[in-house]
């Protein structure tokens, strides 16, 4: 029990079971869980409990206990810092989600997380958790990266240091799968059916990767077991959608401010949100589909139409947003050259190589990506966005790029995008400002373009990144052109002489 006479000096109330009803009756516009939390089971374990997963998965569960379903409680799991769990474990895993509309906001606190783990500190109460009976969903975000799978082939990447830490010593793992092949072979040891494994990253074709990541890891220790989850587990793929900043100490206190709620670890998010998953289980199903998640045979056209525009869009935004001086995504669309020259790229150059999807309508969902790019009260980092480059690039936007050399459609647009990655990676925008860049692979990459810059060929020679457009000399000619442009022009005197085009 929380201590009520040490609540905050500014007035704002702590966040906790004792005191929510206090903020339910301090603000009207907050609506707080009209369930009773200790009648919830877990049903569900996640692993990466980050902003994302607590604005998107965290309200259709909490949606769904909101109707009288009590079997979906979610155990997160944290695999790095322990910040998670310093923030939610006073509130009693309580936190708040603030929905932010260009008009209104909706405010909610969350109450089906029961409980929150740290793998490093005690690895074994994780796998516990996943080994129950009673869980039979285990649900990921934990970036492309976290899977060490080659996202071409699906091999696992035998070499990478994680891997090989978790195959030495894996009563410590650096990565998901130890926890996730140990709770399967304890529940195969005990007759207990195995959980579902549900991949939520934006990885393309994520169960497969999934499935790939957790059955090779098993092989590497035990032949019957990866024999076992390869038969019996379903690693069913899935596409979610919502744009989600990273929490801040700003953010934090603005909640405070605006709603009188002392939440460490608040959510900022919009109101958009979507969920497609491919209906294949091997335990229960939850009855996500009462709360607006759709089930469907096959996930490939939706997750093709929101990568190929929405995260590949966001790349374009990001680099070459950051390059004309901006910060965030609103102050970057309130530039009528960056904001007109995303929608061309999505309208000349994605959209015409998309399928039709049942119930996708393209234009109203292009222009919804604009709105939502353009909220004015979810300001999210350009510095996210341009991120993982070197994962995000090969996954969403260069695909298209492939797909328009190879069918001869325009793709000027597109290169644009990429010269503006490649002079991102130099560290400063084009005023000379200093950027900062976080890739996994950045050593590599600043080497290889140190080699002869602004000459990009020993870079777009990288095949894991680029695949065989380094060989195509025309190609490799265009993106040179454009890098010395924003180089010697900037940003803005390149996207005229797009247009003028």
């Amino acid at each position: 029990m929380h201590d009520l006479n040490h609540a905050p000096a500014d007035g704002t109330h702590p966040l906790c079971d004792d005191t929510v009803d206090r903020v339910d009756r301090a603000d009207p516009r907050v609506e707080i869980p009209a369930y009773d939390r200790n009648a919830l089971t877990a049903g569900v374990v996640h692993i990466g409990v980050g902003a994302f997963h607590r604005a998107h998965q965290q309200i259709y569960f909490d949606a769904l206990a909101r109707t009288g379903e009590t079997a979906w409680g979610v155990i997160g799991v944290g695999l790095h810092s322990r910040s998670p769990m310093d923030a939610l474990e006073p509130q009693d895993t309580l936190y708040t989600v603030v929905e932010r509309g260009a008009d209104e906001d909706t405010v909610r606190i969350v109450g089906t997380l029961s409980e929150v783990l740290h793998g490093p500190e005690d690895p074994e109460a994780v796998i516990r958790a996943m080994a129950d009976e009673h869980i039979r969903l285990v649900t990921l975000t934990v970036t492309g990266g976290g899977y060490h799978v080659d996202l071409e082939t699906h091999a696992l990447l035998e070499d990478a240091e994680d891997i090989r830490h978790d195959l030495g010593d894996p009563h410590h793992p650096e990565t998901f799968l130890p926890y996730v092949v140990e709770a399967l072979a304890r529940r195969r040891a005990n007759g207990v059916a195995p959980f579902t494994v549900l991949s939520c990253d934006n990885v393309p074709a994520n169960g497969a990767v999934a499935r790939a990541a957790v059955t090779s890891f098993a092989r590497l220790k035990d032949e019957g077991l990866a024999d076992w989850i390869a038969e019996h587990v379903a690693f069913p793929s899935s596409m979610v959608d919502r744009i989600t900043p990273e929490t801040t100490e700003e953010s934090a206190a603005w909640v405070g401010e605006e709603f009188g709620i002392h939440d460490q670890w608040p959510v900022i998010t919009e109101p958009f949100r979507q969920w497609v998953i491919e209906d294949r289980f091997c335990n229960e199903r939850p009855p996500l589909d009462r709360v607006g998640v759709q089930f469907v045979a096959d996930t490939g056209p939706y997750e093709l139409v929101k990568k190929r525009l929405l995260n590949g869009s966001h790349c374009a935004l990001g680099y070459l947003g950051s390059l004309a001086g901006h910060r965030t995504t609103n102050d970057a669309m309130s530039d009528p050259a960056i904001s007109g020259y995303l929608r061309r790229l999505m309208d000349a150059e994605i959209g015409p190589l998309l399928p039709e999807v049942d119930g996708v309508d393209l234009e109203r969902y292009k222009a919804t990506l604009i709105e939502r790019f353009a909220n004015p009260n979810v300001a999210d980092e350009l510095q996210r966005l341009a991120g993982r480059g070197s994962t995000k690039m090969p996954s969403y936007l260069l695909p298209t790029l492939h797909e328009a050399i190879d069918r001869g459609t325009p793709h000027a647009l597109l290169d644009l995008a990429v010269a503006g990655w490649l002079r991102y990676l130099c560290g400063t925008d084009c005023d000379g400002n200093e950027l900062t860049i976080k890739d996994a692979r950045l050593q590599e990459l600043e080497s290889l373009l140190r080699q002869d810059w602004p000459d990009p060929r020993p870079l777009l020679a990288e095949r894991s990144i680029f695949g065989g457009l380094g060989e195509d000399e025309a190609f490799a000619s265009r993106i040179e052109t454009l890098v010395r442009a924003l180089d010697e022009r900037g940003v803005h005197a390149v996207l005229a002489e797009a247009e003028a085009e």
